[in-house]
């Protein structure tokens, strides 16, 4: 082992802690390294945490059209709670409802009513009905998948605030298309199996509803790419998230920056009034 003052050498049985060379405490002198070192790490990791942050809270609540699109993007996925139509099946001793929509489904899946589509559609009085019911519920599936398409980019936009926004507003315009299509696919089948004796079709608004959202949702990304959405940084910040990947790549020592790695006049101003407080409060405890 080696004084890592001097360079001396000192033995493995020594454990004194002082060099018998140079006389410093060996381990309060690497812990001053130590601790330097680990305040340039922080310095750097601190900026990235904030930047993350920033692009958060610009996701987010960054804005009024932010916090606006937070709301529609999650009321979309709400509005799939809206039946897009529903089937009434009336034969002797047998009367049930099947309501396509998210609580529509899931009361079918309880009462069984879904398992037995299979049943009805086989059956000459109840076929057109239950091929009704069928494609509106595929009709369903695709514009519920639009929207967690949608809500899955707002959720992790701060990845690329610029690029899911773009993405969103896309999407948006295709799941709004999908929309209005399923909404006239189901009025025209309505009209179709009108007059069946045995069963009687409900039409519901949810399919309107996911395209006034996705509308809205469209022009709300388009509004926040003419605006800008990206946010701004603490000055230095990209600097230090810079020089960190450096120092992770091994291009950059860690041992060879200043400290403060990176500092505005601000921080240095903001630094040295927290010395100076720091000082003067131990001043005072000694006077106490």
């Amino acid at each position: 082992m080696k004084c890592p003052k001097c360079g001396g050498e000192i033995p493995f049985y020594n454990l004194k802690p002082n060099c018998k060379h140079c006389g410093v405490n060996i381990m309060y002198y690497t812990q001053n390294d130590g601790l330097i070192r680990d305040a340039k790490r922080t310095e750097l990791e601190s900026a990235v945490a904030r930047m993350i942050v920033a692009r958060i809270k610009a996701n987010f609540i960054g804005s009024k059209l932010a916090i606006l699109r937070m709301i529609f993007a999650i009321g979309a996925v709400c509005a799939l709670m809206i039946p897009f139509a529903g089937v009434h099946y009336t034969l002797p001793f047998f009367s049930e409802k099947f309501s396509v929509g998210l609580i529509g489904l899931i009361q079918s899946f309880g009462n069984g009513i879904l398992l037995k589509q299979l049943d009805f559609a086989k059956s000459a009085l109840l076929s057109d009905a239950t091929l009704f019911a069928a494609i509106t519920l595929l009709l369903f599936v695709i514009v519920l998948i639009f929207d967690l398409i949608v809500f899955a980019a707002f959720f992790f936009g701060f990845l690329n605030l610029t690029n899911s926004t773009k993405f969103m507003k896309r999407v948006s315009v295709i799941g709004a298309a999908v929309a209005l299509l399923a909404q006239i696919a189901i009025v025209v089948m309505s009209v179709v199996i009108k007059g069946n004796k045995f069963c009687s079709v409900s039409l519901g608004f949810g399919a309107a509803a996911s395209f006034v959202i996705f509308v809205i949702i469209a022009l709300i990304n388009g509004a926040l790419l003419r605006k800008g959405i990206e946010p701004t940084y603490r000055e230095n910040d990209p600097k230090r998230k810079e020089m960190l990947k450096k120092v992770r790549a091994g291009e950059v020592d860690l041992d060879s920056l200043p400290l403060p790695v990176f500092e505005s006049e601000e921080e240095r101003a903001e630094r040295i009034k927290a010395l100076e407080e720091a000082l003067k409060a131990e001043e005072e405890g000694k006077e106490l």
